[in-house]
C-alpha cells in the first residue's frame, strides 16, 4: 500500500481541522477542510486561497488532484479555479485551495467546512525528444469540436 504523511499545521486545544477523510469507502477522493480562524464570505465573482490546515509529503510517482465538491458546485455555483489543481511529490508547503464563487449568491465558508476534494494519481514523466516532424494521423491538425 502506498504511504502518503500527512503533518497536521493547527493542532491547538479546540482549533483542530478534520484531517483529510473519504466519506464513503467506495470514494477516490479525500474530503478537505477549511483551516480559517474566523468565517469568510465568498461574493459572487470573487476566489480565495483557502488552507487546509495540513502539508504533506508521498513518494515519487505521485500526485494529488484538487477538485470541487460535487454539491459545492450544484447547490452554491462554488468550484476550484484552477481544477483540478496538482500538488507535485517535492512541495511541502501547506495544501490550500483556490475557491472562486460562480454562483449569484455570496457563499459562508466556516472554520472545518468541507470544500474540495484531493485524489492521488500516479505519474509517469516521459522523455521529451525534439524532432523536425511528427506521424500523420487521421485527425491531424483538426482542433476543437474536428471530430463531431
Amino acid at each position: 500500500m502506498t504511504r502518503v504523511r500527512i503533518q497536521p499545521l493547527h493542532t491547538e486545544l479546540g482549533k483542530a481541522i478534520p484531517y483529510p477523510a473519504r466519506m464513503s469507502s467506495g470514494a477516490a477522493g479525500f474530503d478537505l477542510a477549511a483551516a480559517i480562524d474566523s468565517t469568510q464570505v465568498l461574493k459572487p465573482g470573487e476566489r480565495l486561497l483557502v488552507p487546509c490546515g495540513f502539508s504533506m509529503t508521498m513518494p515519487e510517482g505521485l500526485e494529488a488532484q484538487l477538485r470541487p465538491r460535487s454539491g459545492l458546485a450544484l447547490r452554491h455555483g462554488v468550484t476550484l479555479l484552477n481544477a483540478p489543481a496538482t500538488i507535485d511529490a517535492d512541495y511541502r508547503g501547506q495544501v490550500q485551495v483556490l475557491l472562486i464563487n460562480l454562483g449569484s449568491e455570496p457563499f459562508v465558508i466556516e472554520r472545518g467546512s468541507r470544500i474540495a476534494q484531493m485524489v492521488f494519481a500516479s505519474t509517469t514523466v516521459p522523455a521529451l525528444d525534439v524532432v523536425a516532424s511528427l506521424d500523420d494521423t487521421g485527425r491531424g491538425h483538426g482542433g476543437f469540436g474536428s471530430t463531431g
